[in-house]
């Protein structure tokens, strides 16, 4: 599907040769402030959210057949209202602390809001099982001018009306509010306020309890910061057009790559997700054509909820994932069976111990360090998120996903189908490395 923008209007060639205009007429923002009176003052952010200060955005298309779209954009604002007396920080600013590091201001300047219409039906926006910035990007707003994430609100909502009956909750979020799974519990918490049902997971907002020790401890090897030099100058391949792409993974191709993991008798177990990531690791490799003595990182995210001791509180409202690596050399990471790679990705996760996180934790308060991304791959998994799940009264979403990629290290999982036992891989590459990745995705 091609897409061209003109004049700020994406042009969609669809597969019968008829060309739609997907044009969306934005209202004037207004500012939702919580329902009742909030905590005022400085919000305290983990070194766990300092990291990752980035702005998500996302979209959920719903469709009901007995319901239009009509208050659709009303019942949304007035359960944020709602939902924000229990969310208080998300209506405040981000501001720097007298420590140099990011805090919040519960200023209760309130979270943005637009009502938008689009001049189509929500099955001519195409396929949104890939990310695509200029398209998908006209369901989200924007602020106009905002320079950095400290001039933009942490919650960004628009509602945008389809000619269909259909609408979309497009979505800008900043990630030092929450991780994954605490976004999940947000988004589904709105949805339960707007049903007229108590939240079934409240927030826990203290985030001390993930606070730097008195005197930091760093007792690991780091290397999620290790800045690694890029010999095979891969950064020159992504001076090239950059194309996206969405690979799906039926349970069958899931279970080929389990046994091909198996296969040799080095491993005694695998998940789906470790074959999965040694797959694309090492097909990613492959195709930015890296030296065979070329250090080469893998980033993922492990969900350190049930790994801190004691466990984080049920609802625990920010980030509570830690990032952990393997790091190869291109050469053995492809001549190697791909055993190699999941015992690889089994020992970064067998790493991720209460005593690794605290560690992390005094790393960043000692160094303020952000992961390095050279010669890296950043999975992010999706996959084991129910987003689907979200219902603010017109059902379960028909789609939702991601509107672009973060950076072009990353590549997304995304559980897909009916039974959300596919996955889908999504990325972007340069176009000749896309080629290559594509081959390497026949199994």
């Amino acid at each position: 599907m091609g897409v061209e923008t003109i004049e700020g209007c994406a042009i969609m060639e669809k597969s019968n040769g008829k060309v739609s205009l997907l044009s969306v007429k934005q209202g004037e923002p207004t500012l939702v402030y919580p329902a009742e009176d909030t905590e005022k003052g400085l919000y305290f952010l983990s070194n766990l959210d300092q990291n990752i200060a980035v702005i998500v955005r996302t979209i959920y298309c719903f469709k009901s057949d007995e319901k239009g779209n009509g208050n659709a954009a009303q019942v949304i604002k007035d359960a944020l209202r709602k939902v924000l007396s229990h969310y208080y920080p998300l209506a405040g600013r981000l501001t720097i602390s007298s420590e140099g590091k990011l805090i919040v201001d519960c200023n209760g300047e309130g979270a943005v809001f637009v009502e938008a219409e689009a001049n189509c039906k929500m099955e001519e926006i195409g396929d949104i099982t890939k990310p695509d910035p200029e398209s998908l990007g006209k369901l989200v707003y924007d602020i106009p001018g905002a320079k950095s994430i400290l001039e933009m609100p942490l919650l960004v909502a628009q509602v945008t009306k389809f000619q269909c009956g259909g609408f979309v909750l497009g979505l800008c979020m900043n990630h030092c509010m929450f991780d994954g799974i605490g976004a999940m519990e947000f988004v589904n918490s709105w949805g339960e306020t707007a049903r007229g049902l108590q939240l079934s997971i409240p927030p826990f907002s203290g985030r001390a309890i993930l606070k730097a020790r008195s005197q930091p401890k760093i007792e690991h090897l780091h290397q999620e910061f290790a800045e690694i030099e890029d010999k095979s100058n891969t950064n020159e391949l992504y001076k090239d057009e950059m194309l996206y792409r969405s690979f799906c993974f039926e349970p069958e191709k899931l279970e080929k790559l389990k046994k091909d993991a198996m296969g040799n008798g080095a491993l005694e177990k695998c998940t789906t997700f470790e074959a999965l990531s040694a797959f694309v690791w090492r097909a990613r490799t492959k195709a930015l054509n890296m030296l065979p003595d070329q250090q080469t990182k893998l980033l993922f995210a492990v969900d350190g909820r049930p790994k801190f001791n004691p466990p984080l509180p049920k609802g625990y409202f920010g980030n509570g994932i830690v990032l952990t690596n393997s790091i190869s050399q291109a050469g053995l990471l492809l001549e190697k069976p791909l055993s190699h790679a999941v015992g690889l990705i089994q020992d970064a996760i067998k790493m991720v111990t209460d005593d690794y996180m605290r560690s992390a934790i005094d790393y960043f308060e000692v160094t303020r360090a952000r992961p390095s991304l050279s010669s890296t791959l950043l999975i992010t998994t999706w996959s084991r998120l129910s987003f689907h799940t979200t219902d603010f009264g017109w059902g379960e979403p028909v789609l939702s996903g991601p509107v672009a990629l973060p950076e072009k290290e990353v590549i997304l999982f995304l559980s897909h189908g009916k039974e959300r036992k596919s996955i889908n891989v999504l990325l972007g590459l340069p176009a000749s490395a896309m080629k290559v990745f594509q081959e390497q995705m026949k199994i």
